[in-house]
């Protein structure tokens, strides 16, 4: 079985995100860059489905500049067999991430896609599903656990009230949760390994695919501070700053 692993560079979660000047977006320069967490995590699952003999071969996907080719390096070192980086400069929002993805399963011709729920830089959690629709494939979102037959596979995936677990046909796109797994440290020996694992590029026009925006961003801006809290001397002056300052209740 060949797994297709799709995985983003996003600014690092550690760092702190600073609006630009002219309210455009988020400031990148200079930012210290890293794969997305839940892509890592999709990473991780393929290795041990690859591990426990359920997946003979992972391909790794990245799209955006010529930066994404570290975040392959990355996907390799943790135990991908090989990358496809889809570069432009262009801004690839979710609908031509999606598009994208068809025209490189059509190529490779995997049972399974393996995506992060989200991307941390814009939260839209949007790519798998819209995947799964333009392949016409089954789909389950928010997987916490994934146990793979020969021609179906079994998700508990999380939802609002608790677990639920879902059996969908191969092949199939599947979207990772955050307790899914602990993605491993890529190991020295595997670092360098990476560096000599096959990375094919090619641009979207070579995948027939128009990539341009659909939609504009019209202004990011920082949350508002918030207040700072004050004690109150007792509970009916609680009530008072509820009912006529908060106007809560």
């Amino acid at each position: 079985m060949k797994v297709l692993v799709a995985v983003k560079r996003v600014v690092d979660f550690n760092v702190k995100i600073r609006v630009k000047a002219d309210k455009t977006g988020v400031e990148t320069a200079n930012v210290k860059m890293s794969m997305n967490p839940f892509d890592e995590i999709g990473v991780e699952e393929a290795v041990r489905l690859k591990e426990g003999g359920k997946a003979t071969e992972i391909v790794a996907v990245s799209m955006g500049p010529q930066q994404c080719q570290e975040t392959l390096r990355t996907a390799l070192a943790m135990g991908a067999d090989r990358g496809i980086h889809v570069l432009s400069d262009a801004e690839l929002q979710p609908l031509a991430v999606a598009k994208l993805l068809k025209a490189i399963v059509a190529k490779e011709q995997p049972q399974l896609v393996i995506l992060g729920k989200q991307a941390i830089d814009d939260d839209s959690n949007q790519t798998g599903q819209m995947l799964a629709a333009l392949l016409g494939w089954s789909q389950a979102t928010f997987a916490s656990k994934i146990a793979l037959g020969s021609a179906e596979a079994e998700v508990t995936r999380e939802v609002d009230g608790g677990l639920e677990t879902v059996a969908i046909k191969l092949p199939a796109v599947v979207t990772t949760d955050l307790r899914l797994n602990e993605p491993r440290y890529a190991s020295l020996p595997n670092i360098m390994k990476a560096k000599k694992k096959p990375i094919d590029q090619m641009a979207p026009s070579d995948l027939g695919v128009d990539v341009t925006p659909r939609l504009a961003t019209l202004k990011v801006e920082e949350p508002p501070k918030r207040k700072g809290g004050v004690k109150v001397g007792s509970v009916a002056e609680l009530v008072d700053k509820l009912r006529n300052e908060a106007k809560v209740i």
